[in-house]
């Protein structure tokens, strides 16, 4: 039993991706990025990179793939059919801002704006992530007022690092996006660190009784509703140890937030190339220390479901 590693990939991925695609739609239409072939074609290229690649492991997280389409009929309702709804919608403004950008050399503008919407359609497709979990009220772990914020956070987290480490690498580092990604990176790591103390904290009232409606004794299981193993138990009802929960918290402190802020820190004395090799191991211990922390996220989340299991 474990979490199912296409959707910790996923939320690490098009996080960070859609994180660097808003800076750049923002920054580069506006003219605050120049508007150089390279710089744009390799940014542009690893922030759709990384989002395609990660819409595209999240379907290997479905029983039949071929159905995904059909998602996106449930906009009204279903906040993973919001996503996938904005998601699609978002590249139609990034790709015309890329192609302006990019292609035309251009800032302001039509281009101006097609990046402002991608930059909108970002943000939004990140807060729709955030809502498919928020909105679980059977998980007591992400039914907070911390999942949402944390899904914005990080993505403005990773994204500015990425943005900070592809600037510097054109040597166009800009003294505002180092500042930003490195205040980006504390505000993650404390908005973290409340959030592992309100779920160490958390108090669930629900018990075998209450999720049974039974009462004048203790309600126990004496087998399981099923022979097998469903997706509930595997993703949402791993159980983790106390100590290795502790040495993976650790670690993702470390590659995600502590070795991130540390090598920005230095960014700001390093000449060139220094810099610029500091900003891209910031960017490469970061993504390595997120997917730590999403497969984290996920693990110690417990689904109410596994009281008829017999769990606590």
């Amino acid at each position: 039993m474990h979490p199912a590693f296409s959707v910790v990939f996923f939320t690490t991925a098009t996080g960070a991706g859609y994180g660097l695609l808003a800076l750049l739609g923002l920054l580069g239409g506006l003219g605050y990025i120049p508007a150089d072939f390279w710089l744009g074609f390799v940014g542009m290229g690893l922030a759709l990179g990384l989002i395609a690649a990660g819409l595209l492991s999240s379907t290997g997280h479905l029983g039949r793939p071929e159905r995904a389409w059909r998602a996106f009929s449930q906009w009204r309702s279903s906040w993973l059919s919001r996503e996938g709804v904005a998601s699609v919608a978002t590249f139609v403004p990034a790709c015309m801002f890329g192609i302006g950008w990019v292609l035309l050399g251009r800032n302001g503008g039509w281009v101006a704006i097609a990046g402002l919407l991608a930059a909108a359609g970002a943000v939004t497709t990140v807060c729709t992530t955030g809502m498919i979990y928020a909105s679980l009220k059977p998980i007591a772990q992400w039914h907070s007022r911390y999942t949402l914020p944390a899904y914005l956070i990080f993505a403005a987290m990773t994204g500015s690092v990425l943005a900070n480490a592809l600037l510097q690498g054109f040597k166009l580092g800009s003294m505002a996006v180092l500042i930003a990604a490195l205040l980006a990176t504390l505000a993650g790591w404390a908005w973290k660190l409340a959030t592992w103390r309100y779920n160490d904290r958390l108090d669930i009232p629900t018990t075998a009784n209450t999720a049974t409606g039974l009462a004048g004794g203790t309600v126990r299981s004496i087998e399981w509703p099923h022979t097998e193993e469903n997706y509930l138990l595997k993703e949402m009802g791993f159980r983790i140890a106390r100590k290795h929960s502790a040495k993976l918290r650790r670690i993702a402190q470390g590659l995600a937030f502590i070795a991130p802020a540390a090598l920005l820190a230095a960014a700001f004395v390093l000449p060139w190339p220094f810099v610029a090799i500091a900003s891209a191991l910031a960017a490469m211990s970061q993504l390595a220390g997120m997917l730590v922390e999403r497969w984290l996220f996920f693990a110690e989340a417990k689904h109410t479901v596994t009281l008829y299991y017999g769990r606590e």
